[in-house]
């Protein structure tokens, strides 16, 4: 079986940069173009872009919060794509909240 040859638009060499304000904040772009396509608005919420690490990104690289082809595609169609920070549970901030009592 032969391999089928990947064209440019299959993957692109993508630099992610994580919020210099937000943790678990990042943006990912094609390195070509650099944050050039992000709006003002969203660097200015998300801070200064801190390099994270450039990768070949292709849509069947596994990534650890995010689908490989979704973020080719955001980045093919706006010129970036936006990862939240992961929704945190409800019962852990519960637990935070909750005063906690000492056990001896």
């Amino acid at each position: 079986m032969t391999a089928v040859p990947s064209t440019a638009a299959d993957r692109i060499v993508c630099e992610v940069f994580k919020s210099s304000r937000k943790e678990e904040t990042y943006l990912y772009v094609d390195k070509r173009q650099g944050l050039a396509d992000v709006p003002e608005a969203l660097l200015e919420h998300f801070g200064k872009p801190v390099p994270a690490l450039t990768l070949l990104l292709s849509a069947d690289k596994p990534l650890a919060r995010a689908n490989a082809a979704e973020v080719l595609a955001a980045i093919a169609e706006q010129g970036y794509y936006f990862q939240m920070p992961p929704a945190k549970d409800e019962y852990l901030l519960d637990l935070y909240r909750a005063p906690t009592r000492a056990v001896y």
